[in-house]
């Protein structure tokens, strides 16, 4: 009776491990299938030489891209085909983000993202990012939740998880701005009360500003510039921008890289 229970055992567990796998491999044929309609719709988003088509391609993307993220266990599935957005992953694998631009005929742009929560039971979870950038008065002293967000197409994340009360996560961010100039811009999200969180004063500044709740660049939509993490010192590395002449100081648009470096360390938390 024992071996006759046991053997049982064994066939319950084979049963239901193949019918778990059986699930998994349909799931991820699915995301594989979802994956292929997102590239061929990113395409278009990026590449339309019409403004309505690129924002009609947009809609379709996050109603696809919303249905695809619906499927169990999808936060393990990397997207890694669509190369026209950005999705980075925290590196605790709290969660993700997703991030993109649509530009305007006039040579703006409008950014659009969700924050997708790595949840135990698989189950989605996730904060949508609503592109509130010209609401913004003062956006270096603002903090605001995901519905109110100050857009951009991030690159890296970057966490901080120790010497602070609240773990938060830095992240870099490209920021098209118009047809004179670009932005560039390091926020930080964290999350409190189930909602997610841009912006906090963990940014040491000068005499006018002591505290910035994010760092904004802006300079020549021409020129290039560097703003990247360099973990072995623990730095923000990025450009210093000067303008051409002292005398177009303020004048962002005209400002670019003049060959030396700033950066932000990491110091118990603080930059």
């Amino acid at each position: 009776m024992i071996r006759s229970s046991f053997i049982l055992g064994c066939i319950f567990f084979l049963s239901f491990t193949s019918r778990a796998q059986q699930s998994a491999a349909s799931g991820t044929q699915k995301l594989k299938a979802y994956q292929d309609t997102l590239q061929d719709i990113s395409f278009k988003m990026i590449n339309d030489s019409l403004e309505p088509q690129r924002y009609n391609a947009s809609y379709k993307f996050i109603k696809t891209l919303v249905t695809a993220l619906k499927t169990s266990n999808s936060f393990n599935f990397p997207f890694d085909s669509l190369k026209s957005i950005s999705i980075q992953t925290s590196s605790d694998k709290r969660f993700r983000i997703f991030s993109w631009h649509v530009m305007n005929a006039d040579g703006s742009y409008r950014y659009y993202g969700t924050v997708q929560i790595n949840n135990p039971d698989g189950k989605l979870q996730m904060f949508p990012l609503v592109d509130f950038t010209s609401e913004f008065k003062n956006p270096a002293d603002s903090t605001t939740t995901n519905d109110k967000w100050y857009g951009a197409q991030y690159y890296r994340i970057i966490s901080v998880l120790n010497n602070v009360k609240t773990p938060y996560y830095i992240l870099l961010g490209w920021k098209g701005n118009n047809v004179k100039s670009t932005k560039k811009v390091i926020d930080v999200i964290h999350f409190k009360d189930n909602k997610a969180y841009f912006g906090m004063p963990v940014f040491d500044g000068d005499k006018e500003n002591p505290l910035k709740k994010r760092v904004i660049f802006e300079y020549d939509r021409k020129a290039s510039m560097v703003l990247n993490w360099d973990p072995k010192i623990t730095t923000i590395i990025f450009d210093h921008l000067a303008p051409p002449d002292d005398r177009l100081k303020g004048r962002f648009e005209l400002y670019g890289p003049d060959f030396s470096y700033d950066g932000y360390r990491l110091i118990n938390g603080r930059w």
